[in-house]
């Protein structure tokens, strides 16, 4: 009797010890459905979003991050899904209803994440983009598995919009990035009052400023060669990739405030058209004095953002 007490107590000992090892990362939904956060030996160096058939992949190469293997990516969109593929924790769980209310019954599709260390999966998550939280997203880590909203700790953005395909916000945030060697003109129109605009064009190293009619005299060469530096590198705040097509087809209808040409010595034209900008809210009427929304064009490629005044 006391020998088979204590094998009871030794093997109630091993279930128990068994259990715990089985069950530690299964905590508090299951390991399989609530462990988003990507956990490198070292470091993440491939991220691919696919979604509707489509593919974008994020790729590091010694110490820049390339856009499906070609374009640098912005530094800061990098370190910051960098930080959420990291850091990403559960908020809540989120109810069959809801689900099939916010996603299923409004056709959202998910966007699928794989995370590489090298040529190591080592996590991959279906992130359903949503409005119905201030995160920005419902994921699960299968279609079949259960759906929860997740958050960074620290951070209460919108985490949801970071999953994109659009090749646009992981680009660097620059409007012009030209040496003053590589300038051949740059016009300013200022549309608002046309007695203020101007042309500068450099041929065999020598400017010529004008008033868009006649060539001007008596202007200071060290303030154009400063000026033109400053087209090394024009950023903007960010992409409006909020905007919808009639937003952007009434922005277009307005008269412009401002429109900027530049022409390069290989004979590229960019061209940077402006608008003033309401503040944001709704509702808005009073016209915001830091801001203006740009629509710049590349060989007749479009973007649109709002773009900080300098």
């Amino acid at each position: 009797m006391y020998k088979l007490l204590i094998r009871w107590i030794v093997f109630s000992i091993a279930v128990v010890f068994t259990m715990l090892f089985l069950f530690r990362n299964r905590l508090p939904f299951g390991g399989g459905n609530s462990s988003f956060a990507s956990e490198p030996r070292n470091e993440i160096t491939r991220i691919i979003f696919s979604e509707q058939g489509k593919e974008l992949s994020l790729e590091k190469k010694g110490d820049n991050w390339l856009i499906d293997g070609k374009s640098e990516a912005r530094k800061s969109g990098i370190l910051f899904i960098l930080r959420v593929l990291q850091e990403i924790k559960i908020k809540s769980p989120v109810s069959d209803d809801l689900f099939k209310s916010e996603i299923t019954g409004k056709g959202i599709e998910p966007v699928k994440i794989r995370v590489f260390e090298n040529r190591k999966l080592i996590k991959s998550f279906l992130v359903y983009k949503t409005t119905s939280n201030s995160y920005g997203n419902i994921m699960k880590m299968k279609e079949r598995s259960k759906p929860f909203i997740v958050y960074v700790p620290g951070y209460d953005g919108n985490i949801g919009s970071a999953f994109t395909l659009n090749e646009l916000f992981w680009q660097p945030y620059t409007v012009f990035n030209l040496l003053p060697s590589e300038i051949e003109s740059v016009k300013l129109e200022n549309l608002s009052d046309t007695s203020s605009s101007f042309l500068i064009t450099v041929k065999n190293h020598r400017f010529t400023l004008s008033d868009l009619n006649m060539e001007i005299a008596g202007w200071d060469s060290t303030l154009v060669t400063r000026y033109l530096s400053y087209f090394a590198r024009i950023p903007f705040e960010k992409w409006a990739l909020e905007m919808g097509e009639e937003e952007k087809r009434l922005v277009e209808l307005r008269q412009p405030v401002y429109r900027i040409s530049v022409t390069s010595t290989e004979g590229k034209l960019y061209v940077l058209t402006l608008w003033e900008k309401m503040k944001e809210g709704a509702g808005a009427t009073e016209k915001d004095s830091d801001r203006l929304l740009g629509d710049g064009h590349k060989a007749a490629r479009s973007f649109y953002h709002a773009l900080l005044r300098y």
